[in-house]
């Protein structure tokens, strides 16, 4: 069988140092730098020739570096004769980019999954894309997972006979529905219409949430609009103790300092990004997505089924 090779851009080398470790084998070392002109130079330090070469690389701030740098490492390792190449991009952040909802723009979803196979990348795997029509974008086979189960384990540990599970609006509905059933408890949503980047309206919820405590389930907190404005309409109905779960805690903006001033028993999110100590609340409890990205990549490497990983999810 083909030697497995792993490597990292330098988004998120904790990530990878931690899957490298749940598969037993080496992070393999890689040099990034940049030349006086701006340039990025890219070096993948470990023999590819014949090799599984899967590339870690979550796109975060700074988003368009990070790009760049995955891609380089790609035509890199294309360069070296690996024999299969896999992007493992824990956090896509250009699936918030899925459709052209005004006049002369760029579906950038679609061009960056174009760009990544063009670069090298035979596969891909992500995770808890934001709209889940984007992974029909790439034209490479492509594993889309998600984290309810790794999100699911965690609230186990409570005492959930009281307790309904929220989704901030329709289009997560389905998350939501599959996250209330592994933990048992009935559903509800809210009615969203998006403003802005930074501004939501919620006019309602859907479902009853009266006398209940709530879990608050989204793919992502950005810059917290969305979970401050359901936190308003679940008060209105007398709603308990809340907690707020997502897959991706990107903490924009003001999003720390909005969040830490509401009455919310517990934030839990994974480590699909980094999250800095500016980036942390004391209510605040990251999970690590690293043994599931792991097993897909076991699984991947010898070629087993990753979608029974999510057979109870689905």
């Amino acid at each position: 069988m083909r030697e497995i090779a792993i490597f990292s851009g330098t988004a998120h080398t904790e990530l990878a140092r931690e899957i490298c470790d749940c598969l037993g084998v080496p992070l393999c070392p890689t040099t990034v730098r940049r030349f006086s002109n701006d340039c990025l130079y890219v070096q993948m330090n470990s023999n590819c020739r014949e090799n599984d070469v899967f590339i870690i690389q979550p796109l975060v701030p700074p988003v368009q570096d990070n790009l760049i740098e995955l891609l380089f490492m790609l035509d890199a390792a294309r360069g070296a004769s690996a024999a299969r190449i896999t992007a493992v991009i824990p956090y896509y952040s250009y699936a918030r980019s899925d459709k052209k909802d005004a006049p002369r723009i760029s579906i950038a979803g679609r061009l960056v999954a174009d760009i990544l196979k063009t670069a090298g990348a035979n596969r891909v795997v992500v995770l808890t894309l934001h709209a889940a029509q984007v992974h029909g974008f790439f034209s490479v086979p492509t594993d889309h997972l998600n984290a309810l189960n790794v999100l699911a384990r965690h609230f186990r540990k409570y005492d959930l006979s009281n307790t309904v599970v929220v989704s901030p609006d329709l289009g997560n509905a389905k998350s939501a529905s599959q996250f209330a059933r592994l933990l048992g408890t009935p559903v509800a949503a809210g009615s969203k219409r998006r403003i802005s980047d930074e501004k939501v309206i919620i006019d309602t919820v859907v479902g009853d949430v009266e006398g209940k405590n709530a879990i608050i389930i989204d793919d992502e907190i950005a810059n917290g609009g969305t979970v401050l404005e359901i936190l308003e309409r679940l008060c209105e109905h007398d709603v308990g103790k809340i907690s707020v779960a997502c897959t991706h805690g990107l903490f924009t903006g003001r999003a720390i300092e909005r969040l830490g001033l509401q009455d919310i028993v517990e934030i839990v999110t994974t480590n699909t990004v980094p999250h800095p100590p500016e980036k942390l609340l004391p209510n605040m409890k990251i999970l690590s997505i690293a043994p599931l990205l792991a097993e897909t990549i076991r699984r991947i490497h010898i070629g087993e089924s990753v979608s029974s990983l999510f057979t109870d999810t689905m």
